[in-house]
This record gives C-alpha cells, structure tokens and sequence, in this order.
C-alpha cells in the first residue's frame, strides 16, 4: 500500500485543523496540533467524528482476566508482574479451565460482550497455548468473543489461535518509538509490531493501545498516537491505559497526569482512527464520573468492566451500572 508523503498542519487558536484525506499519515507534528486545539473544540470535534461512525451512547464492555500471573522476564518499567521487581505480587500457574468459564459467565452476566485473557509470558510455549486455545473455545460457546494477551508470538502460534475461533489479540505498543527505551529495554517496538503483523495475516483482529502518564509529554503522546493510526489497517480496539503506579516499579513515583491531557488523548485517538473501539482502560477506578463522561464525550466507546484489569483494580460492576444509567449510556 503506498501512503501519501506525511502532511503537517499547525492549528490556530479557536479554528478546527483541517481534516487530513483519507489516505494520508498522520505525522507526529499533525497530531500534535490535534492536542494542541482548545479543549472545547477538540471535544466537539471528535464527538462529531465519533457520531459519523458509531452510535451515540453504545459503549462496549469487556472483562479482562489474568489467567497467568506474575513471573514475566520483561523489564517494563510500569508492571507489577515483572519478576525483576519487588511488588508483592505472588507468581501463579495457568488457571485451569473451569475457574476461566466461571469468570467468563460472571463477566457476561455483568454485561460484558467480550471477555479478555491475559498471561505473563514474555512468548507462550506451544504446550501453554494448546490450553489456551481450549479456553478460547468454551469461552466462545458462551457466546463471548474472545481476546487474548500473552506477549510475543512465534511462527506459527497466531494461526492456531486463528483456528480456535479467537476473535482479538492484544498487544499493546505503549508508548511512541523514541521513548520505548525509557520504558522497556527487553524487547524493542519492532518486536510488538512483528507480532501485531502475525495476528493480523492470520485474520485475527488487533486490539492496541498505549498507556499514558508514564512522565512523557506531549509530542511523546502524539507519537504513541500516530504510531497506532498510521498502521496499514488501525487497531479495530484501542485501549488508553492512565498509569496507574505500582510500588517497586520503576515508574511507581511518577508524577500524575493531568485530567484534561487523558481526555485530550481519548479525543486525539477517536479523531485519527474514527472507526476503531477506544476503551477506557486501567486507571478508571480512579477516575470520578464526571471525568469519564468526559470521556465519553471524547469518543471513548468503550471499557474494561470488571473489579480487577489483571493484577490492578478497576470500577465494579455496581458502580459502572450506576454510572450508565446516569448517562443514559447502553452497553453493547
């Protein structure tokens, strides 16, 4: 596919930025303009681009679950499962089978469509993917689709996944090319993006996203953003993650990230890939109702349902059906 040399635009104050043509990328200093609009005007943009392609007030729900943790050998700075780090967190086996299916039919029961299994590997040996590949399978019987996160894929591995029925497979890139160094130094983003280009020839559809708040700014943000919307084929789900700090993690002092510069990274995403599920990821727990309506107004379409997103906590269900019925929100 060829794209059309990079277009840069500089937004003026209380004017919209142009809008880009559809075949062309979105270089870092375009989609920095995007954050650089006044925050009404970006907010009124993207719910405008956001009612051009979804339906007003559907949001998606998933639950995410850790079906593997602690123990990884990565050295990402912000999670609490890197066995390098000092965070309390206990290394436990494959869950079995039957302890998954109780979680699924606890996550459709609360409303969520999609029910996402995540494990601690740095790659999944093929013995550990024949028993994901079986909860793949019978979580699907239960009518959920399914999304997987298990690292990096070798040859081979995406197309058994394929086969198994899998709907999604996450892999999240984190964060924009020049600051990957500062975040992780195990694996580069060529490795992540090698996998994301296995799970999308095997016909499985790609959920990836970043996290934010990681002490980056602002021009970091718009390259985590134009990383993603530049892919041949964009995400079909994007998750923005909002750091949440760990105690003995590297990242676990770091300072909080504005309110407004979430929302404006929601509405940032929801303008360059307009036809992608953005999910309101981890960190939303901390989040009050107001800033997720705000959110909402952003684009964001989508959230992580559930008491847990893996190892942290996240909004219960009791509080997310209250929020929706204050917002007059349907869960799709």
């Amino acid at each position: 596919m060829i794209i059309a040399s990079p277009i840069e635009f500089a937004a003026k104050p209380h004017q919209p930025a142009p809008v880009l043509p559809a075949d062309a990328r979105w270089s870092v200093a375009a989609v920095e303009a995007l954050f650089a609009l006044p925050f009404l005007d970006l907010l009124f943009r993207a719910q405008r681009v956001h009612r051009e392609h979804f339906t007003a007030g559907e949001v998606q729900r998933s639950t995410l679950l850790s079906i593997k943790t602690g123990g990884c050998s990565e050295d990402c700075g912000y999670c609490s499962q890197a066995a390098r780090y000092s965070t309390g967190l206990e290394r436990e086996r494959l869950m079995p089978l039957d302890e998954v299916l109780e979680q699924a039919r606890a996550a459709r029961a609360n409303g969520s469509s999609r029910f996402c299994m995540g494990a601690a590997w740095r790659s999944p040996k093929d013995k550990d993917l024949d028993a994901v590949i079986d909860m793949v399978r019978e979580v699907k019987k239960l009518g959920l689709e399914t999304c997987v996160t298990l690292g990096m894929l070798n040859d081979g591995q995406a197309e058994k996944l394929a086969d198994a029925g899998l709907d999604y497979y996450n892999h999240n890139v984190d964060t924009a090319p020049d600051y990957y160094p500062e975040i992780t130094t195990t694996h580069t983003l060529q490795d992540r993006l090698d996998t994301i280009d296995k799970v999308r020839a095997a016909g499985i559809h790609v959920c990836s996203g970043g996290i934010v708040g990681m002490g980056e700014n602002q021009t970091t943000r718009a390259g985590l953003i134009a990383q993603l919307a530049n892919m041949e084929t964009p995400p079909e789900s994007v998750p923005i993650n909002n750091l949440v700090p760990i105690p003995g993690t590297p990242l676990a002092d770091g300072a909080t990230l504005d309110p407004f510069d979430f929302v404006r990274t929601i509405a940032v995403a929801r303008i360059t890939m307009p036809t992608s599920y953005v999910r309101l990821s981890a960190g939303r727990e901390q989040m009050n109702d107001e800033l997720q309506a705000l959110c909402f107004m952003a684009g964001a379409n989508s959230i992580f349902s559930g008491e847990r997103l893996l190892t942290t906590h996240n909004a219960d269900a009791g509080n997310d059906a209250r929020l929706f019925e204050r917002l007059d929100l349907v869960s799709i």
